[in-house]
Order: C-alpha cells, then structure tokens, then sequence
C-alpha cells in the first residue's frame, strides 16, 4: 500500500526538479516555535540578468506541524522577497513584455501549488521588478511581495542593446 504513494512522491519531486528554472541555496533558517517550523531564506541568482541576487523567504512546515494540523503535502503561501544589485549587472535575452518572465520555481505542495518568482522590466523607469507570488491550480493567492532593482545611473551591459 504505502509503495504506490512512495513512487508517487519521487514521481513528483523529480518532476518539480526538473522543472526549476534555477536553484536556490538555502542562506538562513530560523525556528518560528517549539513544532519545529522554520522561516527558509534563500539566495537566488537571476539566470539572465548578472549582478543581481533576490533572497526569498517561506514558511516550512515540520513533520509534527503537519500531523497536528493533517494537512501532509502543502506550506502556506506566505512569502517574502529582496533582490538587489551584488555586482556588475549585465542583462541577458530577458523577456520585455508586461507578463515578464519567470525566474524561479519552487513548490510549496506536493503536485498543486509553487511559489514563483518573476520578473518585469518597467522600460519607462529603467528598473527591474521581482514579483514573489504563489501559484495554485484552482485558487489563485492575493499573497504576494515584490522588490525593483533601479537601473538608472548604473553601469549595466546589455548583451542584446539597451531596448528602445
């Protein structure tokens, strides 16, 4: 009985691995309370964009935590982000449209739900913008969090020309 559910969990995290645009590395933990829960920091570096380094925060539910409260397979979709500039930047082929791009993935339930973040380039304001949300299948999140990276008076290399 307990073998299906166990293939069915690696069949999901391989999947979710396989999935993610980058990896994070985990910078920071810090116990929450006496059930073993814990606030997660971790460093993301944009893939396209050089020189520019987001930490994101979650919430990671322990084991007792889970038994207590009998939902096994989801942490709640509280986030946190700040991304700022930790070297020369030099921007890639990044995604201009007003969707943006996604940057980083990471899933907060077993199959149904992620925490994401994407980012935007506001081209009036030269600034990139990093929204951190989560994403469900059925319900969507009004939990979000967001942080720029002004541009202006910086010296940044566009790999592709500064858009126009």
């Amino acid at each position: 009985m307990f073998r299906p559910i166990r293939i069915l969990l690696l069949a999901g995290l391989a999947a979710c691995a396989a999935s993610l645009p980058v990896r994070a590395e985990t910078v920071g933990q810090v116990g929450v309370d006496w059930l073993g829960n814990d606030i997660k920091i971790d460093a993301v570096r944009d893939p396209k964009v050089n020189g520019v380094t987001c930490h994101v925060t979650y919430f990671d539910r322990s084991v007792i935590d889970r038994l207590k409260n009998g939902n096994w397979f989801e942490d709640p979709s509280n986030n946190s982000i700040a991304c700022r500039q930790t070297g020369p930047i030099t921007i890639g082929d990044i995604d201009l449209s007003k969707e943006g791009e996604e940057v980083f993935r990471s899933g907060l339930s077993l199959i149904w739900k992620d925490l994401l973040v994407t980012r935007i380039y506001d081209k009036a304001n030269d600034t990139l913008i990093y929204l951190a949300h989560s994403r469900q299948l059925t319900d969507g999140s009004a939990k979000m969090s967001i942080t720029t990276v002004p541009l202006f008076g910086q010296t940044v290399t566009w790999e592709k020309g500064r858009p126009q």
